[in-house]
């Protein structure tokens, strides 16, 4: 695809538009319609896009294997952590209401953080599965 040049512009004129919306849909997931896991779906399009676009090796400077492996560490860390910390505070496990003195806000607070480590799994899981079926996995 690197020969098309209508694909190549028209993807690059897309693909901040598909992250911004990604960033829309992770934050305003706990508001409506979406959260993590659709934002980390649109996240790892568009990464993909970007790497059928242009081609596998700038894909792979921009996000290494070794960088989506951490983000898949990363996030399911921050989603047992923040379960593990309500623990501590003296509440069951992912129990949001005691990580702020106000309730709503410990629970608002902790659907945010618990939604953003589902995104970053599930953006770095995606990546991670197109370089094993691209056979650039290193």
């Amino acid at each position: 695809m690197r020969g098309n040049i209508i694909l190549r512009v028209a993807s690059k004129l897309l693909i901040p538009c598909i992250l911004l919306f990604a960033l829309y849909v992770q934050f305003h997931g706990d508001f409506g319609p979406g959260g993590g896991f659709q934002a980390g779906v649109i996240f790892g399009s568009a990464f993909i896009l970007y790497a059928l676009i242009v081609n596998i090796e700038s894909a792979r400077r921009a996000v290494p294997a070794v960088v989506s492996r951490v983000a898949l560490a990363l996030g399911l860390l921050l989603y047992a952590g923040v379960g593990v910390a309500g623990m501590f505070l003296g509440g069951r496990y992912l129990n949001y209401s005691v990580l702020a003195e106000v309730p709503t806000t410990g629970q608002h607070l902790g659907i945010t953080l618990i939604e953003l480590g589902v995104g970053i799994t599930v953006a770095a899981a995606m990546i991670t599965v197109f370089y094993v079926f691209a056979g650039e996995e290193r």
